[in-house]
């Protein structure tokens, strides 16, 4: 059996080359996978495809996100359902990027972005949907009528590597997420070539978890790292 464990961030993430698309789950806040980031920022790689549902919000803090990427230049394109901040009184560290032309944005309803990823993950070549219909997403689209509704075709959306925060696994990867964890993990880990996740508990044996409590099978997960016990609890503390 191939042992997917690795002892350290640096570790799992030193092989990533210059140009690979990764995606990152979270809500910019919960099952953001934090210690992977900071690992990849220390690692190098840059000229990033960034697929995630926002480019990073933490840009004036110390929490760690994608962010870190994107203000050190390390990211090219971002797929994102947000590329802006939710406030008009704030402004993501992306934003200045974009605006001076340095960075790609590929934006698109947040619906979209998930069954994209589900798509890739699924091996769908495509799905119709009416979300961005009259919108400039739809420029250069393929659009069909169906039951006179109007419909834009979207392609999958796959990714080189997923970085993924996930709660529990056991020593073959079988994956266990905590509340807002699943809302990008699970899918992300479908749809990428090598998922990397981190993990809050322990590794258990196989067996140990509940069989219908697995949210992630292990056939998906190619390489996994526990958060140490002693790390920074600002970072640890945001799931």
């Amino acid at each position: 059996m191939r042992n997917k464990l690795f002892d350290t961030f640096d570790a799992a993430v030193a092989d990533i080359p210059d140009g690979a698309s990764i995606m990152f789950s979270g809500f910019a806040g919960p099952g953001t996978p934090r210690y992977l980031i900071e690992a990849l920022h220390r690692q190098g790689a840059k000229g990033i495809h960034a697929i995630s549902n926002t480019p990073g919000r933490w840009g004036d803090s110390s929490l760690v996100d994608l962010s870190l990427l994107v203000q050190d230049r390390r990211v090219a394109k971002v797929s994102a359902a947000f590329t802006a901040a939710t406030h008009p009184s704030a402004k993501l560290p992306f934003t200045d990027l974009y605006e001076a032309g340095e960075v790609e944005a590929e934006l698109m309803p947040q619906g979209t972005l998930a069954e994209r990823i589900r798509a890739a993950g699924a091996g769908i070549a495509g799905f119709y949907t009416p979300a961005g219909v009259g919108t400039e997403i739809a420029e250069g689209k393929e659009v069909r009528t169906f039951d006179g509704r109007v419909y834009l075709l979207e392609l999958p959306l796959p990714a080189d590597y997923a970085f993924i925060h996930a709660n529990k696994a056991d020593d073959i990867g079988n994956l266990q997420f905590r509340l807002t964890q699943r809302n990008f993990g699970p899918i992300m880990a479908r749809a990428a070539k090598i998922t990397i996740v981190e993990l809050d508990e322990p590794i258990v044996e196989a067996g140990d978890l509940d069989p219908d409590s697995i949210h992630t099978p292990s056939i998906f997960v190619d390489r996994m790292v526990v958060i140490p016990a002693d790390a920074p609890k600002e970072v640890k503390n945001q799931r």
